[in-house]
C-alpha cells in the first residue's frame, strides 16, 4: 500500500480543513465532501450522515425503489473514485472532511429500512444513532479496513460495514418490537 502525498504545497495546506474553493475546484471533490456537508468545522461525519438522511428523504420521494437502489450502488463505485482523488489532493485518504463514505452507506440503511418500515422517522432516527455509533466505534472488520486498506475502497468499506451492523441491529430491534406488540 502506498502512502498518499499531497502533490503541491497548496494542497498540503488543505489537510487541516478543505475550503469551499477546494470543493468547487473539481466535481469529485464536491461529491467526496458531501456537497459541502464535509466542510463542517466540527463533526463532519455526523453532518455528512445528516445530509444523507435529508437527501434520502428527497430522493426516496422522487425515485422508484429499484432506481434508488441502483443509484446507491453506482454512488458506491463513484465514491471510491471521488475519495481517492480528493484524499490524494488533501494528502490524507480518509480526511475527516470526506463524508461520501457516510452518505452512501447510510442511504443503503435507510433504503433497506424503508422497504420494511416505510417512511418512519422514529426508526430512521434509531438507524441514524446506530450508524453513527458503529461508524465511530468501527467494530471488526470495519477496523481492519480503516487501519489497513488506505484507498478509496477501504474508506468506503469501513462505513459499509457500519451500515451492515446497523441493519443487523435494526433487524433485531424490529423483531423484538414486533414480537412484543403481537403477544
Amino acid at each position: 500500500m502506498t502512502e498518499l502525498k499531497p502533490s503541491t504545497a497548496t494542497e498540503a495546506a488543505l489537510i487541516e480543513r478543505p475550503t469551499l474553493r477546494f470543493m468547487l475546484a473539481h466535481p469529485l471533490h464536491l461529491i467526496a465532501l458531501g456537497f459541502g456537508s464535509g466542510l463542517s468545522p466540527f463533526a463532519p461525519g455526523t453532518f455528512g450522515t445528516l445530509f444523507a438522511w435529508a437527501s434520502f428523504r428527497a430522493l426516496d420521494i422522487a425515485l422508484p425503489a429499484d432506481v434508488f437502489l441502483l443509484l446507491i450502488l453506482l454512488s458506491f463505485v463513484l465514491g471510491i473514485v471521488a475519495i481517492e482523488k480528493t484524499g490524494t489532493a488533501l494528502g490524507e485518504i480518509d480526511h475527516g472532511g470526506i463524508v461520501w463514505d457516510e452518505i452512501v452507506p447510510f442511504w443503503a440503511v435507510l433504503w433497506a429500512l424503508s422497504q420494511v418500515m416505510g417512511d418512519n422517522l422514529a426508526w430512521q432516527g434509531i438507524a441514524f444513532a446506530l450508524f453513527r455509533l458503529y461508524d465511530i466505534k468501527k467494530p471488526w472488520p470495519a477496523s481492519y479496513y480503516d487501519r489497513k486498506v488506505k484507498n478509496g475502497y477501504g474508506v468506503m468499506m469501513d462505513d459499509v460495514i457500519a451500515a451492515l451492523y446497523s441493519l443487523l441491529t435494526l433487524g433485531v430491534l424490529i423483531v423484538i418490537v414486533y414480537l412484543n406488540v403481537h403477544q
